[in-house]
């Protein structure tokens, strides 16, 4: 039973996987527009460098080969981590500040919501026209938010500029500029999808006590964040992140 839960999970992780990647941007093509774009030129003109000594001060190869952001709603926090090789332990390189949050804590479930979804996304385009100023998809809903969400999930969440959001991660406009050259750096070295972790908060005992309190009687908000507080602690614990999987019902599978 065990074993054919664990691979229905592969092949659900599989399939999302799969109906993100036509998104995905690759390739010389990709490149030239990025860099074709004077939003983009400008933010790497003011950022490479100082993002080069930042990683170096942390003993990190820069461009970077492998990062990680994790954000939380309660904090209004975006932390980055990198690390050089695979077998390495994330290090904590920087936090930076979301200036805006939108809805309550808990995930989102449907189009219009307003909620800043949670749960495990990576990012899958990068946008140099973006109406808020630069802005990063993120690839949301993944399986479990559509097995769990409503008939319409709704979509269109970014890190962006413009410090505006009905569901996004809005950063103001420096500090977009600095994710974007940081994501795009990192893109070009190699790293196809750049994971991003959405939780409400620190999901550590007194986090959990929070939560908790905030949604008595909401027995399905208790029930999903007892479910990504495995993710949490994991990366706590090892400073690496396990493979994204899920079980047939939408729950994480670690």
């Amino acid at each position: 039973m065990m074993v054919g839960r664990l691979l229905n999970a592969v092949l659900c992780a599989a399939m999302c996987i799969a109906s993100y990647s036509c998104r995905a941007q690759a390739g010389a093509d990709f490149k030239a527009g990025q860099l074709s774009a004077d939003r983009v030129v400008k933010a790497w003109a003011k950022y490479n460098d100082p993002l080069r000594d930042l990683f170096t001060t942390h003993g990190l190869k820069w461009p970077a080969t492998d990062i990680y952001l994790r954000a939380f709603k309660l904090q209004n926090e975006l932390e980055l981590w990198a690390r050089d090789n695979a077998t390495d332990e994330y290090r904590h390189v920087k936090t930076y500040r979301i200036c805006a949050i939108s809805g309550a804590l808990g995930p989102k479930r449907k189009q219009g919501d307003r909620q800043v979804p949670e749960g495990y996304y990576f990012i899958d385009e990068f946008n140099p026209n973006s109406d808020y100023h630069l802005s990063l998809h993120l690839s949301y809903p993944n399986y479990s938010d559509l097995l769990q969400g409503k008939s319409n999930p709704g979509g269109d969440i970014y890190i962006h500029g413009g410090c505006l959001t009905v569901g996004c991660l809005p950063m103001e406009d420096e500090g977009i500029r600095e994710i974007y050259t940081l994501c795009l750096n990192t893109r070009l070295n190699g790293q196809q999808y750049i994971p991003v972790h959405i939780y409400p908060t620190h999901m550590n005992k007194s986090g959990m006590s929070y939560l908790q309190k905030e949604v008595a009687g909401n027995v399905g908000k208790q029930q999903f964040w007892w479910n990504l507080k495995n993710g949490y602690e994991h990366f706590e614990k090892h400073h690496k992140l396990q493979p994204v999987m899920y079980t047939p019902d939408g729950n994480y599978l670690n």
